[in-house]
């Protein structure tokens, strides 16, 4: 029996380019030959690399991974112009950050605001310019809305915030045509981006709701019968822990962002936990298990022995601490090739890294007697 695994992919802007990068090591390692792939889930970045893996796999695509490093290429600054305008905002915004440079503070509804954005499009291409068109560019919308809802496997959950109710929202491909709207609502950073309208609601940024969705996967009602994760591989981007107390304001305003990203994840980890020490303890009957989808810790073994023998295993894939230390807020929202190319090449490495490792566990497992 295949081991039943969902992905979820943490937001972080530009540095979400390793997270395409992991992506590829895995759709290269041939996940679907050892493991069923039952879901994906993404915030900001994470929602944009998850949809474009649903979308290959929806089509039955071949590399599965090639339209999502095309969307990273086509988002990499190319020309001359774009060079120019991408180092010119991250090297003002690194100034102001570190306290070099007054703050103006904009909305992106301001007049000034929309001037530069019309001004901006000069000598760009669109799909470089303007974030609709780049996402039209390498998703079908209207492909998919023929397709109507598709509760097989894998389903697509894509984390928001609701800007006027403060609730999260979870835009399920089981449940729901997945529009444009949907993604760009989860990637809609407040000072960056105006709000999302969905369904008469407006939404902003999921890094406000689930960063990664990670609790949905393990849900019947919201993944439907047979499709709950046993393995939840986090693709995670905001470092946990950091060496030394930041002090300058650059490093404070990291730090709180980086604190900011991992809340819900952290939250949705103590929740697994939860049922994990519930299960262990006996507290449900083994038919509750089955009928919920909850795998029962005495039936299924554990890819990794080290852990401790429970229902769900949560395993990350992040980058090492040597390219985290080099990582700036800044940086998520750089598009300069050296940033993407380093952080998809990267992500390779960290992708067939954990494959290999995971791949090593199960073969030192003792063998189960016939």
């Amino acid at each position: 029996m295949k081991t039943k695994i969902g992905i979820a992919c943490q937001g972080g802007g530009s540095q979400t380019a390793f997270t395409a990068g992991v992506l590829k090591a895995l759709c290269e390692s041939h996940l679907q030959d050892e493991f069923e792939f039952v879901g994906v889930s993404g915030t900001s970045g994470g929602a944009i690399c998850a949809t474009l893996v649903w979308y290959a796999l929806r089509k039955g695509e071949r590399p599965i991974w090639q339209r999502l490093i095309d969307f990273w290429h086509d988002n990499t600054a190319q020309s001359q112009i774009e060079n120019f305008i991408n180092d010119s905002i991250i090297g003002h915004m690194r100034m102001v950050n570190r306290g070099m440079m007054p703050m103006l503070q904009t909305s992106p509804s301001s007049p000034l605001m929309k001037m530069m954005s019309r001004f901006g499009n000069f000598g760009q291409r669109p799909e470089y310019s303007d974030f609709p068109a780049l996402l039209r560019k390498h998703i079908d919308f209207e492909e998919i809305a023929s397709w109507g809802p598709q509760p097989a496997a894998p389903v697509l959950i894509i984390g928001a915030a609701s800007v006027l109710s403060g609730r999260l929202r979870k835009f399920n491909s089981s449940k729901e045509v997945i529009k444009m709207e949907h993604v760009l609502a989860s990637a809609a950073v407040p000072n960056i981006f105006p709000a999302v309208e969905v369904d008469g609601d407006a939404y902003w940024d999921g890094l406000f709701s689930d960063n990664p969705p990670i609790d949905d996967l393990v849900r019947k009602r919201v993944m439907g019968k047979g499709n709950i994760a046993q393995e939840i591989w986090v693709i995670k981007i905001n470092p946990t822990s950091r060496a030394t107390a930041p002090t300058q304001p650059n490093e404070i305003g990291d730090r709180r962002n980086q604190l900011e990203g991992n809340i819900s994840l952290f939250q949705n980890l103590k929740w697994i936990e939860l049922v994990n020490d519930m299960a262990l303890e006996g507290a449900f009957k083994p038919e509750y298990l089955e009928d919920f989808d909850i795998p029962n810790p005495v039936r299924i073994p554990k890819a990794f022995p080290s852990e401790p023998d429970k229902p769900y295993h949560i395993p990350w894939i992040e980058m090492s601490d040597e390219v985290q230390r080099t990582m700036d807020f800044e940086g998520k929202l750089d598009r300069s090739a050296k940033n993407l190319d380093r952080l998809i090449a990267h992500g390779e490495e960290r992708g067939r890294a954990f494959i290999a490792e995971r791949a090593a566990r199960v073969a030192a497992m003792p063998k189960a007697k016939s």
